[in-house]
């Protein structure tokens, strides 16, 4: 029970009602004997309140929600009730605190009416990230389709507005507090650098010669500044040619490179003549659909599995991340990869296209954290908002940056060790 505690109404304008109907076994309430106070109120009877005021102690359990006044008399603990008894002309206060019921009212009104934005907000932004989600994925899996300079074009593209939402990051207020970054006319050469990288892959063939002149040119012009050089502006500078320009390269050489014809695939069969025939399933584009499809699953089912299993921390980078939600990704990623393996019969072996399944997801998790990491440092929740629901570009292909070279390497060095 809690300290007695005390209610006192004035003189103004109250206006009573019957409390017969909420105390049939009491009649009568005593109280304290004041000036201009009476000893005893008749509850069928309608007095006069403007002639007296009235002063009355009770306890309050708050487990009960329940008043009991000194005199003997008990009573629901309702706001509402005591409002009904006194109802002034000016709003009286109910509780020690001073709230009022039209400010109880008016609070509630309002945490309600910013419940209902809040959830219309998220059904919005949910709407927004699939419809724009199914239009990328649309418009992705032509472009896959298309292969050759169109590919390489979109990567293009891609590339350069990822290199730029990176080279903003390193300069964000919070990387840029404790390093120096490079300076804005080495970054966007670095991203001008970083655009022509797949172009001239798919022109060249290879990657190296390419990768290694841009990245002598990128330090030479960071050396001859006119400032001092720092090797933090050096070292995100390199950085950024591998992780925006040198990574997204073999994607190029996954779908363009890998040109021998995938002849056991039944779907190439029957493959319209106008869209290429049979000829434009290559090896290339059966093992990028594998591996896009398979990151695709991978994320969806991550964050499903997440949002209903989610209880153990995976890293204190991405904190929404979890276990559970990561085993739940590798099992949709695995899950996909050998079902389309054997709609597409390749590859043959159901043990190459779980590894395959397996290889995808760690470059695919490890994607996104390595992105989340430079967002954190940078004290962002996303990269850019070209994408509505989605974020930027480095939000969008964060999975894919490392998928490639791995997927690449996967189907180049271990599927001819043991076997396609």
């Amino acid at each position: 029970m809690m300290a007695p505690r005390t209610l006192e109404f004035d003189a103004s304008n109250l206006t009573p009602i019957s409390l017969a109907s909420l105390c049939s076994r009491c009649s009568h309430v005593h109280s304290r004997r004041r000036p201009n106070a009476f000893n005893s109120l008749n509850l069928s009877t309608r007095p006069n309140f403007r002639e007296f005021r009235f002063r009355t102690e009770f306890n309050c359990s708050d487990s009960r929600r329940v008043l009991e006044i000194s005199r003997g008399f008990t009573v629901k603990h309702s706001r509402r009730v005591i409002t009904e008894v006194a109802r002034a002309e000016q709003p009286e206060q109910i509780d020690e605190f001073g709230i009022t019921d039209e400010e109880v009212n008016r609070d509630t009104r309002s945490s309600l009416e910013d419940s209902n934005s809040e959830l219309q907000e998220k059904r919005s932004q949910l709407r927004r990230r699939v419809i724009f989600g199914l239009a990328i994925g649309l418009s992705g899996g032509g472009v896959v389709l298309a292969g050759g300079w169109v590919f390489t074009i979109a990567i293009s593209v891609a590339v350069f507005v990822a290199s730029r939402e990176y080279f903003e990051l390193v300069r964000s207020h919070g990387i840029a507090s404790g390093m120096t970054p490079p300076p804005r006319y080495l970054s966007r050469a670095c991203s001008v650098v970083c655009c022509l990288l797949p172009l001239l892959t798919l022109y060249l063939g290879n990657i190296d010669v390419s990768v290694t002149s841009s990245a002598f040119v990128v330090a030479m012009a960071l050396l001859l500044q006119r400032g001092i050089p720092r090797f933090a502006q050096l070292s995100s500078a390199m950085f950024g040619l591998f992780y925006c320009g040198y990574l997204p390269c073999f994607w190029v050489k996954l779908r363009c490179g890998l040109a021998a014809p995938a002849l056991n695939t039944r779907v190439g069969a029957s493959w319209p003549l106008l869209l290429g025939g049979q000829a434009q399933w290559t090896v290339g584009l059966v093992a990028t659909l594998i591996s896009i499809s398979s990151v695709i699953a991978a994320d969806t089912c991550a964050f499903f599995g997440g949002k209903a299993f989610g209880r153990t921390p995976l890293t204190a980078i991405s904190p929404k991340k979890t276990w559970e939600g990561a085993l739940v990704g590798l099992g949709g990623c695995i899950a996909t990869s050998v079902l389309l393996a054997k709609i597409l019969c390749w590859p043959k072996s159901t043990l190459s296209a779980t590894a395959f399944g397996i290889l995808i997801f760690f470059g695919s998790i490890f994607g996104d954290l390595t992105e989340s990491m430079i967002k954190r440092d940078a004290g962002v929740k996303d990269s850019g908002s070209l994408i509505p629901g989605h974020g930027g570009i480095l939000d969008r292909c964060d999975s894919y940056i490392f998928t490639g070279a791995l997927a690449h390497s996967f189907v180049k060095t271990f599927l001819p060790l043991y076997g396609v």
